[in-house]
Protein backbone atom coordinates (compact mmCIF):
# COMPACT_ATOMS: atom_id res chain seq x y z
CA UNK A 1 0.00 0.00 0.00
CA UNK A 2 1.20 2.77 -0.99
CA UNK A 3 -0.17 7.16 -0.31
CA UNK A 4 -1.95 8.58 -2.84
CA UNK A 5 0.60 12.24 -2.78
CA UNK A 6 3.21 9.29 -4.04
CA UNK A 7 1.70 7.78 -7.21
CA UNK A 8 3.40 8.92 -10.22
CA UNK A 9 2.90 7.90 -13.95
CA UNK A 10 3.62 4.31 -15.39
CA UNK A 11 2.72 2.41 -11.74
CA UNK A 12 0.07 -0.36 -11.82
CA UNK A 13 -2.50 0.34 -9.09
CA UNK A 14 -5.29 -2.31 -7.98
CA UNK A 15 -8.31 -0.64 -8.42
CA UNK A 16 -11.77 -2.04 -7.25
CA UNK A 17 -9.59 -5.47 -7.72
CA UNK A 18 -8.54 -4.71 -11.18
CA UNK A 19 -4.70 -3.74 -12.80
CA UNK A 20 -4.65 -0.14 -13.78
CA UNK A 21 -1.69 1.66 -15.25
CA UNK A 22 -1.20 5.10 -14.47
CA UNK A 23 -1.17 7.10 -17.61
CA UNK A 24 -1.57 10.56 -16.49
CA UNK A 25 -0.91 11.98 -12.78
CA UNK A 26 -1.79 15.42 -11.26
CA UNK A 27 -1.25 16.95 -8.34
CA UNK A 28 -4.26 19.63 -6.95
CA UNK A 29 -3.38 21.86 -3.76
CA UNK A 30 -6.91 23.93 -3.06
CA UNK A 31 -6.10 26.76 -1.02
CA UNK A 32 -9.37 25.58 0.85
CA UNK A 33 -9.71 21.42 2.16
CA UNK A 34 -7.17 18.77 1.43
CA UNK A 35 -4.91 18.20 -0.96
CA UNK A 36 -5.96 15.42 -4.16
CA UNK A 37 -4.23 13.51 -6.62
CA UNK A 38 -6.60 13.69 -9.96
CA UNK A 39 -5.35 10.04 -12.43
CA UNK A 40 -6.31 9.24 -15.33
CA UNK A 41 -5.84 4.85 -15.13
CA UNK A 42 -6.06 2.61 -18.42
CA UNK A 43 -7.44 -0.98 -17.47
CA UNK A 44 -4.95 -3.68 -18.42
CA UNK A 45 -7.38 -6.41 -19.20
CA UNK A 46 -10.17 -4.25 -20.98
CA UNK A 47 -8.36 -1.34 -22.02
CA UNK A 48 -10.99 0.65 -20.08
CA UNK A 49 -9.87 4.46 -19.16
CA UNK A 50 -10.81 5.56 -15.29
CA UNK A 51 -10.65 9.15 -14.19
CA UNK A 52 -10.20 9.00 -10.48
CA UNK A 53 -9.70 11.77 -7.66
CA UNK A 54 -8.02 10.59 -4.85
CA UNK A 55 -7.16 12.41 -1.61
CA UNK A 56 -3.07 12.41 -0.74
CA UNK A 57 -3.34 10.79 2.71
CA UNK A 58 -5.64 7.78 1.36
CA UNK A 59 -3.82 4.52 0.46
CA UNK A 60 -3.89 2.45 -2.54
CA UNK A 61 -2.12 -0.80 -3.30
CA UNK A 62 0.68 -0.49 -6.06
CA UNK A 63 1.02 -4.20 -7.80
CA UNK A 64 3.38 -5.85 -9.76
CA UNK A 65 3.38 -6.88 -12.95
CA UNK A 66 6.36 -8.97 -14.72
CA UNK A 67 7.21 -7.44 -17.92
CA UNK A 68 8.26 -11.21 -20.49
CA UNK A 69 9.95 -11.00 -23.32
CA UNK A 70 7.61 -13.47 -26.16
CA UNK A 71 7.92 -14.71 -28.97
CA UNK A 72 4.60 -15.12 -30.79
CA UNK A 73 4.34 -17.93 -32.76
CA UNK A 74 0.64 -17.75 -34.49
CA UNK A 75 -2.41 -17.36 -34.79
CA UNK A 76 -5.46 -19.79 -34.79
CA UNK A 77 -8.52 -16.96 -34.96
CA UNK A 78 -9.24 -17.15 -31.64
CA UNK A 79 -5.81 -17.58 -29.51
CA UNK A 80 -2.58 -15.48 -30.30
CA UNK A 81 -0.13 -18.62 -29.26
CA UNK A 82 3.07 -17.15 -27.73
CA UNK A 83 6.20 -19.21 -26.40
CA UNK A 84 8.09 -17.11 -23.20
CA UNK A 85 11.65 -16.83 -24.60
CA UNK A 86 13.09 -17.88 -20.84
CA UNK A 87 11.22 -20.95 -20.21
CA UNK A 88 10.31 -21.89 -23.39
CA UNK A 89 7.02 -22.57 -22.05
CA UNK A 90 4.04 -22.01 -24.56
CA UNK A 91 0.51 -20.35 -23.54
CA UNK A 92 -2.71 -18.47 -25.44
CA UNK A 93 -3.98 -14.69 -25.18
CA UNK A 94 -7.73 -14.92 -26.26
CA UNK A 95 -7.67 -13.03 -29.35
CA UNK A 96 -11.07 -10.87 -28.85
CA UNK A 97 -8.97 -9.36 -25.86
CA UNK A 98 -6.46 -7.65 -28.43
CA UNK A 99 -7.95 -7.69 -31.73
CA UNK A 100 -6.60 -4.43 -32.69
CA UNK A 101 -3.21 -5.64 -32.89
CA UNK A 102 -3.86 -8.74 -35.19
CA UNK A 103 -2.93 -6.86 -37.75
CA UNK A 104 0.08 -5.42 -36.60
CA UNK A 105 2.14 -8.65 -34.63
CA UNK A 106 4.01 -11.00 -37.26
CA UNK A 107 5.13 -14.26 -36.48
CA UNK A 108 8.18 -15.12 -35.42
CA UNK A 109 8.66 -11.74 -33.85
CA UNK A 110 8.95 -11.00 -29.75
CA UNK A 111 6.51 -8.96 -27.89
CA UNK A 112 6.44 -8.03 -24.47
CA UNK A 113 3.80 -9.59 -22.56
CA UNK A 114 2.76 -8.02 -19.41
CA UNK A 115 1.49 -11.01 -16.47
CA UNK A 116 0.06 -10.50 -13.68
CA UNK A 117 -0.61 -13.04 -11.23
CA UNK A 118 0.63 -15.44 -14.00
CA UNK A 119 -1.90 -14.69 -15.95
CA UNK A 120 -1.39 -12.56 -19.47
CA UNK A 121 -2.87 -8.97 -19.37
CA UNK A 122 -1.32 -6.70 -22.02
CA UNK A 123 0.60 -7.13 -25.18
CA UNK A 124 3.36 -4.19 -25.63
CA UNK A 125 4.16 -3.77 -29.19
CA UNK A 126 7.45 -1.54 -30.23
CA UNK A 127 6.75 2.09 -31.20
CA UNK A 128 7.70 1.19 -34.79
CA UNK A 129 7.78 -2.07 -36.94
CA UNK A 130 8.86 -2.90 -40.12
CA UNK A 131 7.13 -4.72 -42.86
CA UNK A 132 7.10 -6.33 -45.97
CA UNK A 133 4.75 -5.13 -48.69
CA UNK A 134 2.88 -7.75 -50.02
CA UNK A 135 0.14 -6.07 -52.38
CA UNK A 136 0.65 -2.59 -53.96
CA UNK A 137 -0.75 -0.11 -57.12
CA UNK A 138 1.50 0.95 -59.64
CA UNK A 139 1.78 4.69 -59.02
CA UNK A 140 0.63 6.13 -62.15
CA UNK A 141 3.40 8.35 -64.50
CA UNK A 142 2.96 11.81 -64.42
CA UNK A 143 0.53 11.96 -60.97
CA UNK A 144 3.19 14.00 -59.40
CA UNK A 145 1.10 15.92 -57.24
CA UNK A 146 3.07 16.76 -53.76
CA UNK A 147 1.84 14.57 -51.22
CA UNK A 148 -0.04 11.84 -53.48
CA UNK A 149 -0.54 8.40 -51.48
CA UNK A 150 -1.89 5.31 -52.25
CA UNK A 151 -2.89 2.08 -49.93
CA UNK A 152 -0.72 -0.97 -49.74
CA UNK A 153 -1.12 -3.87 -48.09
CA UNK A 154 1.37 -5.58 -45.93
CA UNK A 155 2.36 -8.91 -44.74
CA UNK A 156 0.11 -9.39 -42.27
CA UNK A 157 -2.82 -8.00 -43.94
CA UNK A 158 -2.45 -4.51 -42.71
CA UNK A 159 -3.08 -1.68 -45.19
CA UNK A 160 -1.26 1.68 -45.00
CA UNK A 161 -1.48 4.98 -47.24
CA UNK A 162 2.12 5.09 -48.34
CA UNK A 163 3.33 7.44 -51.36
CA UNK A 164 3.44 6.53 -54.93
CA UNK A 165 7.15 5.51 -55.11
CA UNK A 166 6.66 2.31 -52.71
CA UNK A 167 5.98 -0.92 -54.48
CA UNK A 168 5.61 -4.56 -53.87
CA UNK A 169 8.48 -5.85 -51.93
CA UNK A 170 9.24 -3.06 -50.69
CA UNK A 171 9.83 -2.75 -46.88
CA UNK A 172 8.35 -0.08 -44.99
CA UNK A 173 8.85 1.39 -41.57
CA UNK A 174 5.05 1.80 -39.77
CA UNK A 175 4.21 3.44 -36.41
CA UNK A 176 2.52 0.71 -34.82
CA UNK A 177 0.21 3.72 -32.42
CA UNK A 178 -0.98 5.38 -35.51
CA UNK A 179 -0.84 2.89 -37.88
CA UNK A 180 0.77 5.37 -40.46
CA UNK A 181 3.69 4.94 -42.84
CA UNK A 182 6.90 6.71 -41.47
CA UNK A 183 9.50 5.70 -43.42
CA UNK A 184 10.68 3.10 -46.51
CA UNK A 185 13.63 0.98 -44.96
CA UNK A 186 16.23 -0.25 -47.17
CA UNK A 187 17.82 -3.65 -45.79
Amino acid sequence: MIKAGSIEKGMVLRIKDEPYSVTEREFVNPGKGSAFVRLKLKNLRTGAVLKEVIKTQDSVEEIDVEDRECQYLYSDGNVYHFMDNETFEQFGIPVKEFQDLELLMKEGDVYTVVMWEDSPIDIKLPYKIVYMVKEAQEGLKGDTVSGATKIVKTETGLEVKVPLFIKEGDKILVNTESREYVERVNQ
